[in-house]
């Protein structure tokens, strides 16, 4: 195994760790966990969660601090959440009077995660 693919082994175990993470710190917040690592045609959501009426899509981010996890989702990122959202909404008509609302948790190591509320409107 070469170098370059231990290091991306290495962030796409801490990855799934941190949406691991994520996923309980929500639940412990009383959200309910619909999907994880969901795949569309548009790209993939990280967490759907629910709480209430609103139906949060939910994107990890997972970095070595906090000023590089802040600054991990771009535009275009946020672009395709949007319609990976809307194509997920789309598939589950009965969601269709909840508020859609797009979140961020950040995860950096040996930290409990921040959570971004309404981090962003499509």
């Amino acid at each position: 195994m070469t170098a370059p693919d231990a290091i991306r082994r290495r962030a796409e175990g801490f990855g799934r760790f941190a949406e691991g993470l994520c996923r309980l710190a929500l639940r412990l917040k009383g959200y309910r966990i619909l999907e994880s690592r969901l795949r569309t045609p548009m790209g993939e959501i990280d967490i759907v969660a629910k709480r209430g009426r609103t139906l949060a899509i939910v994107e990890v981010k997972a970095r070595g601090d906090w000023d590089a996890a802040n600054e991990a989702l771009n535009a275009r990122q946020r672009g395709r959440l949007a319609r990976a959202a809307h194509v997920y909404l789309a598939a589950k008509p009965h969601y269709a009077g909840y508020v859609l609302r797009f979140d961020v948790m950040l995860v950096t190591p040996w930290s409990w995660p921040r959570h971004l509320q309404d981090a962003w409107r499509a």
